[in-house]
């Protein structure tokens, strides 16, 4: 099989249990293949945990999943040192976070102090413990999950940290025909991820990831993609533009759903299509904005028609 096609093998598997919800497995796997993290913001028990285990699984990724709470520790995530009678010295025992696949579960029920444990490992796939510092496996993917604000127990999420996550996703309420076909399914009593097959392996994932780095951006898109970063700087209705860590995010989803699509270069559907789901955890809208009772949405699509594409 193309690397395109064990895409597409593996989309169809999660769609086994994530059922109507194409669009945001797509933007996941985008997400997996071109080395980004995904955040999921939706309401309890609209199926976020079941999304992560289900990619987990047909990707064959080592996986480890963190319950945050208020009393997590950072050393709970990363990893911490103990005293080793025998040798004399400490020993680093690896946190949860150690894995290929993690899931942080209502990332924003935890302190900023827990959270920001994350940082280093998302952005330079490293932690450091009592001064030294220890890789993370390769591939390495966090989902984290977050219950929206204002629900109890619920905290924002600083924009460092929000910053660090590629695309920002909601699966929303099912359908009620999509949701009648849940109900069917959960009549059989064994575990709705049983029917999920593991059909890759961890080295065609990083073969794949490998294949997306190297598709074609013209010098045009390059343009294009920062004239859409620099419309969200420079828009009365937004208050926090994208940050250049934003525009690289842009650039690489771009490059991650052509290769879904079976090019080898970026048209500009490519950076339209994924424009909202990487930048709209990125800005913030103004005062102005809210007043007129505008969403992120709206904005995003007025910026798109702004900007044009240069053709030579």
């Amino acid at each position: 099989m193309t690397g395109v096609e064990k895409c597409r093998k593996i989309m169809q598997e999660v769609n086994k249990v994530i059922i109507g919800k194409e669009s945001v497995v797509k933007n996941v796997m985008a997400c997996i293949i071109a080395g980004g993290h995904v955040l999921l913001e939706d309401i309890p028990g609209v199926g976020k945990t079941t999304l992560a285990m289900a990619f987990s699984k047909a990707t064959n990724l080592s996986y480890g999943r963190m319950q945050f709470t208020p009393d997590v520790m950072p050393s709970d995530v990363t990893g911490f040192s103990v005293y080793n009678r025998e040798t004399g010295g400490f020993e680093y025992k690896e946190g949860v976070i150690m894995c290929n696949f993690f899931l942080a579960d209502e990332i924003n029920r935890t302190s900023s102090k827990t959270q920001s444990a994350l940082l280093e490992a998302m952005e330079e796939k490293k932690v450091t413990v009592d001064g030294k510092t220890y890789q993370m496996k390769k591939p390495f993917v966090v989902m984290a999950t977050q219950n929206p604000i204002g629900s109890v127990g619920t905290s924002m999420l600083p924009e460092s940290q929000l910053d660090r996550f590629m695309m920002r996703l909601s699966m929303g309420y099912p359908t009620p025909s999509n949701e009648a076909v849940m109900l069917k399914a959960k009549e059989n009593k064994t575990s709705i991820l049983e029917s999920v097959a593991h059909v890759v392996e961890l080295q065609d994932i990083l073969s794949i990831q490998e294949e997306v780095s190297k598709i074609f951006i013209h010098d045009n898109i390059y343009d294009y993609i920062v004239g859409l970063a620099n419309a969200t700087r420079n828009n009365e209705n937004i208050l926090l533009g994208v940050s250049p860590r934003g525009s690289v995010a842009v650039m690489n989803a771009s490059r991650a759903v052509a290769y879904m699509e079976g090019r080898q270069y970026v048209i500009p559907d490519d950076v339209k299509n994924v424009l909202y789901p990487v930048i709209n955890h990125r800005i913030i809208l103004s005062s102005k904005a809210r007043a007129m009772h505008m969403d992120g949405k709206k904005v995003v699509n007025d910026i798109i028609s702004s900007v044009t594409v240069k053709t030579k």
